[in-house]
């Protein structure tokens, strides 16, 4: 079964850009979404909307409230997403090739 975003979630995740370095996915949703669980690889992502989520890993699970604007470094993982705020989701995520591979026990969420 494939963890690719873009295939767990397409109503979510769309491809907009990739070439043998990297891969950018747009990613949109509305409050109350939870997505279907998915990988990343280590990854940047840049929020165009500000928006609270829960992000899920196993038995783990961490809130992040993040601003329109915000950076932050994703490490490679493997979780579920849900919109726990009010806004509508956007942000855009830059998957690294031959990047690490998710691995369980990894810090959830963006590193800002």
């Amino acid at each position: 079964m494939s963890l690719d975003p873009a295939e767990t979630n397409p109503d979510h995740y769309k491809v907009i850009f990739e070439n043998d370095r990297v891969r950018v996915l747009e990613y949109t949703d509305q409050p109350g979404t939870v997505t279907r669980p998915h990988a990343h690889p280590d990854s940047v992502m840049y929020t165009l909307s500000s928006f609270r989520r829960r992000i899920v890993q196993g038995d783990a699970q961490r809130e992040v409230d993040l601003r329109a604007g915000t950076i932050g470094w994703l490490p490679a993982q493997t979780h579920h997403g849900e919109n726990i705020g009010d806004t509508d989701s956007h942000a855009i995520f830059v998957e690294l090739k031959g990047a690490a591979e998710p691995a369980s026990g990894e810090e959830l969420g963006p590193r800002l």
